[in-house]
């Protein structure tokens, strides 16, 4: 017998969510956003209703509301996704220890060693609904396959509340007419470029030759061909595993455009410090800074640049940050939101060889870090912070973790 996996989706999540938390929010198109004041007038989540409108996620509040006119916007509430996403997930944890997290909504589940237990994948996955549903008052759509990436497309197949069943001996007929930007991982550029190549089709992708897709797409096409062709041997995590990050990001969008420079400082300076704290937390350091920047168009720039040597400290990976800023971005207009990355990752604290002559700065760095952070986790964030900090006038007031704001 070969493997069995689900793909459970909660529905429309974080307006669900809503919903529960007020019932009247059922009965009206509804929509999810980030705080206008704050410059995050977008929508995040949107009900049916809505949905039936034409509401769209992503898409500006007033060009919703155009749609919409009744539209009811609500600031979310990201702590509470959080907590109901971990209600969810005990109740899958109750079928198998084999659950895999996919951003907060979505998680893998094998199920393969559970069906004498429980019952078939078919059967498992409609337990699964009816829990989630009694239990906690929202509903999933779930795929079953036996792999991943079908399992997954089998998920958003049938939407709201609903189970799809993808299977050895169907799945050419069930998945091969379906657009090739239902496949896992490809997004629209990735459509586009596919699309105009004549690959319109799963069944498309399929039927060419992996080593024509990896010419077009490198490695990633490669993949591709194997997806649509059903050859996907990637297990489904425990969900004790720790998957270490391959970079962690923070950005913000800030109340005012920055106009220069000198108002880029005390942002990156702000951002570096929590990229600090998950590294220190993660025992890992940054070979590797990027930053991406937004300007007032909308436009996105990014620049990455390489350390002198692998860093976890937060001045250091500001002070890379604002040496690309200066090197690379024109100001042609101003910048609406900026975001700092530490990437290249290595686990562990790496030595360093030592010189007659050598920068002793890291080190001192990480001694006066360690105190700071140590302050900060007694006594609150607040405690002890650096100077430049009081100057980023422009940063969001009261702000909530935003989603570009989780590490990746």
């Amino acid at each position: 017998m070969g493997r069995v996996i689900l793909h459970c989706d909660l529905n429309n999540y974080y307006a669900s969510v809503e919903a529960l938390l007020d019932p009247r929010l059922r009965e009206v198109p509804l929509a999810v956003c980030g705080d206008p004041e704050s410059r995050h007038g977008v929508v995040l989540a949107k009900n049916q209703i809505a949905k039936g409108y034409g509401v769209l996620t992503g898409e500006a509040l007033w060009q919703a509301k155009r749609k919409c006119p009744g539209l009811v916007c609500v600031l979310a509430h990201h702590r509470i996704y959080e907590e109901y996403a971990a209600k969810v997930r005990a109740i899958y944890c109750r079928y198998t220890d084999q659950v895999e997290p996919f951003g907060i909504d979505e998680c893998w589940l094998d199920v393969t060693g559970s069906r004498r237990l429980f019952g078939s994948g078919f059967e498992i996955a409609e337990r699964l609904r009816r829990e989630v549903r009694e239990e906690i008052g929202l509903t999933i759509s779930v795929g079953v396959s036996f792999n991943k990436a079908f399992a997954k497309l089998g998920s958003d197949l049938k939407k709201p509340d609903a189970t799809s069943c993808i299977t050895e001996a169907n799945f050419r007929e069930v998945v091969w007419p379906l657009p090739a930007a239902y496949l896992l991982f490809v997004g629209g550029a990735t459509a586009k470029k596919l699309a105009d190549c004549g690959i319109r089709t799963i069944g498309d992708v399929a039927r060419l030759r992996s080593r024509d897709l990896q010419h077009l797409l490198g490695k990633h096409g490669v993949r591709l061909w194997q997806y649509a062709n059903g050859i996907d041997n990637d297990p489904v995590r425990l969900f004790t595993d720790h998957r270490p990050p391959k970079s962690i990001s923070h950005g913000v969008t800030c109340r005012e455009d920055l106009t220069h420079a000198e108002e880029v400082w005390p942002i990156f300076r702000h951002l570096a410090q929590d990229t600090g704290r998950k590294l220190r937390a993660e025992q890992m350091q940054a070979a590797t800074v990027q930053i991406t920047l937004k300007g007032a168009s909308l436009q996105v720039k990014q620049y990455q640049a390489p350390l002198p040597e692998p860093t976890r400290s937060p001045q250091l990976i500001a002070e890379a940050a604002q040496a690309l800023l200066i090197k690379h971005y024109r100001w042609a207009e101003p910048l609406r939101a900026v975001t700092v990355a530490a990437t290249n990752l290595t686990q562990g604290k790496a030595p360093r060889q030592l010189l007659l002559f050598a920068d002793e700065r890291p080190e001192k760095l990480d001694k006066v870090e360690d105190v700071m952070y140590g302050l900060q986790e007694r006594f609150g964030g607040q405690a002890l912070f650096s100077a430049a900090e009081l100057l980023a006038d422009k940063l969001p007031r009261h702000r909530e973790k935003l989603p570009e704001e989780e590490e990746s």
